[in-house]
């Protein structure tokens, strides 16, 4: 049999033909850690164009995860082809370390203790576990071949970060391009601050709708009524039906639509005001027995009489509006600000 293998001129290779990737990977960034790979990269454009990538920080809240590798490495591949291409392309990484997700990770180690502590104790737990966990996942990022300013991060709760920070706002301010104005905004109960959309986690919530009669003490209903219609204040109601009870404490108005009619009923000496066309359902619903109708009119006629907020000593409108419906509940809609976001 013909040797073949001596009849052919083989490639020679000082590669062994194992890669052995889990020893020889640690062994080559350590290499680079011991020549300063990263410097020797950025110094040999010395003077050249200069790129620049600007770093959306990671927050430092636990182990980096697939997308905080992907985003990384992707970084890390930008800069080392700029460099390659004869920029200078310098790296430096940084860490959100303010912020819900570090004290929500805080508040679930502390549990309810939380309560007990005072609230600068809680901020200092939260500023050592931000700085626990963004020593733990820059060594994570130097294990995934990233080179970058390492010893130099830009961190959010570095005072000079932080004043920085405070000092161009006010520069903006003394420019007059800052205004102070009214906005609904997200608002976490439990945790007691504002949120941002993206922070906003929905889940199905079921809630009773109620119905709720809204005092209506305003005399001018006086005038709404026939002359030998007898009318007492404390026993006069407009009626609402609202399917978020519980944004009822924050009600400043009563809305109802400007070209619906409306009655003034007489239930069992009280006069409850709703649309005409919703008295019979409202009537089978509450258990009323031949609703008496003292008067209708339309519902400009009730445009800013005042009722009284159900539990707060304080004045609740009526105001008109074209989003009323008579699809369910009295026509009299329920107004407050934005309701808070459900599964909150």
């Amino acid at each position: 049999m013909s040797d073949y293998k001596s009849t052919l001129k083989l490639p020679q290779t000082g590669f062994p033909m194992k890669a052995n990737l889990k020893q020889k990977e640690p062994e080559t960034l350590k290499f680079w850690a011991q020549i300063d790979a990263y410097s020797q990269m950025v110094s040999a454009n010395e003077g050249h164009q200069t790129y620049v990538l600007h770093d959306g920080p990671p927050y430092a809240n636990g182990h980096i995860h697939m997308g905080t590798a992907m985003n990384k490495v992707l970084k890390d591949i930008v800069v080392k082809s700029r460099n390659m291409a004869g920029f200078k392309a310098d790296y430096v990484p940084g860490w959100d370390c303010h912020g819900l997700p570090i004290e929500h990770k805080v508040e679930t180690e502390l549990k309810k203790k939380k309560k007990e502590l005072p609230a600068v104790v809680v901020r200092k737990l939260c500023r050592e576990y931000a700085l626990k966990f963004l020593d733990i996942q820059r060594n994570e990022f130097k294990r995934l071949g990233v080179l970058a300013t390492w010893d130099k991060p830009y961190m959010t709760l570095d005072p000079k970060y932080e004043a920085a920070t405070a000092r161009e706002l006010g520069n903006v301010m003394d420019k007059g391009s800052v205004i102070r104005g009214k906005k609904p905004i997200y608002w976490c109960c439990s945790c007691h601050t504002a949120l941002a959309e993206a922070e906003v986690e929905y889940a199905d919530h079921s809630s009773p709708s109620v119905y709720v009669r809204f005092p209506l003490t305003d005399k001018r209903v006086k005038e709404l009524l026939p002359v030998n219609a007898k009318y007492d204040p404390a026993k006069t109601f407009v009626v609402i039906w609202t399917t978020t009870p519980w944004t009822l404490p924050d009600n400043m108005a009563v809305c109802v639509h400007p070209e619906f009619d409306y009655v003034l009923a007489e239930v069992a000496g009280n006069i409850y005001v709703m649309a005409a066309r919703l008295l019979a359902p409202c009537a089978e619903i509450f258990g009323w027995d031949k609703p008496k109708v003292l008067a209708t009119v339309p519902g400009t006629k009730l445009e800013g009489l005042e009722a009284t907020h159900p539990f707060y000593k304080r004045v609740s409108p009526i105001i008109l509006g074209d989003h009323v419906t008579l699809d369910a509940g009295t026509g009299c809609v329920h107004t407050a600000p934005r309701p808070w976001p459900r599964g909150l």
